[in-house]
């Protein structure tokens, strides 16, 4: 498998289609490609593995080119490139590679060794940020302030929301602390570090479950928590018609909760 990149543009829709093998192509306008072959892309879904980047002409485009992506057809694929003049037309080939490794990192228990390792790390961070010190900081603030929003997050250190985000990702890379549909919270391994710097603490118990879909959005996601649903296992046990009528739960939250559950194998509660 290839080296990973940051994320490229591609909606929560089409992700879900990469996974499910239904897209296997993207298409872009770019000034130079911007992905290689071989590199995997970390998205919502897990790992998007890029097979193949060429450059393409309009002219090219067949309807096996739409349906691949995803279009609603050849015209409306050949429309939405068609509104940028500037720049190449390239089609890139997509696979889905797996769950980001990431998610088995996090719930691995450093050992003594690893444990060192991470700290060191951790120091190096520190030593090389223009800021100061401020990773133990960000793990102890994020331990206290679970599923609460990065810009109230970065508010309370006094640091620009883009930044902190930033900074949080270089935490997540090593597996401390993970994503969620708002906010974030410390894995297990994050955990342990930050135990193994300043003590153990007592935290509330961590909610048992699948976690909701981040692709779901912010408005469904706080509709949600307002009935006190914060994993997809609780969100089963409601028929679809019930949620829908939650405001801020759209057909679209629908229907990508429906396709995370069925991925656990569960579904809405029977109307």
């Amino acid at each position: 498998m290839g080296a990973y990149a940051p994320i490229v543009l591609i909606r929560p829709g089409e992700l879900d289609a990469i996974r499910d093998g239904d897209i296997d192509l993207a298409f872009r306008r770019w000034d130079r490609p911007r992905v290689k072959v071989g590199t995997c892309l970390r998205t919502a879904v897990g790992l998007i593995e890029v097979t193949s980047v060429d450059a393409a002409a309009l002219s090219t485009l067949r309807a096996g080119d739409a349906r691949r992506c995803g279009a609603a057809s050849l015209a409306s694929l050949k429309d939405a490139l068609s509104a940028r003049k500037d720049g190449q037309i390239f089609r890139i080939g997509l696979r889905y590679a797996g769950p980001d490794p990431r998610e088995t990192l996090r719930e691995t228990l450093p050992t003594a060794e690893e444990l060192a390792d991470l700290v060191s790390r951790l120091d190096r961070l520190d030593a090389a940020s223009r800021i100061g010190p401020w990773t133990r900081a960000t793990l102890r603030l994020i331990d206290a302030n679970p599923e609460v929003r990065a810009p109230e997050l970065a508010e309370q250190l006094g640091r620009p929301t883009a930044e902190f985000k930033v900074d949080v990702r270089k935490l997540k890379e090593r597996g401390l602390t993970e994503s969620l549909a708002i906010g974030y919270r410390l894995s297990p391994r994050g955990e342990a570090v930050l135990d193994h710097e300043d003590g153990p603490r007592e935290r509330a118990p961590r909610r048992a479950g699948t976690p909701l879909p981040r692709t779901i959005g912010a408005p469904a996601t706080r509709a949600l928590r307002g009935v006190d649903l914060h994993t997809l296992e609780a969100v089963s046990g409601w028929t679809r018609r019930d949620l829908a009528a939650l405001h801020g739960v759209g057909p679209i939250a629908l229907d990508r909760m429906a396709a995370a559950m069925a991925a656990c194998d569960l579904s809405y509660a029977p109307d």
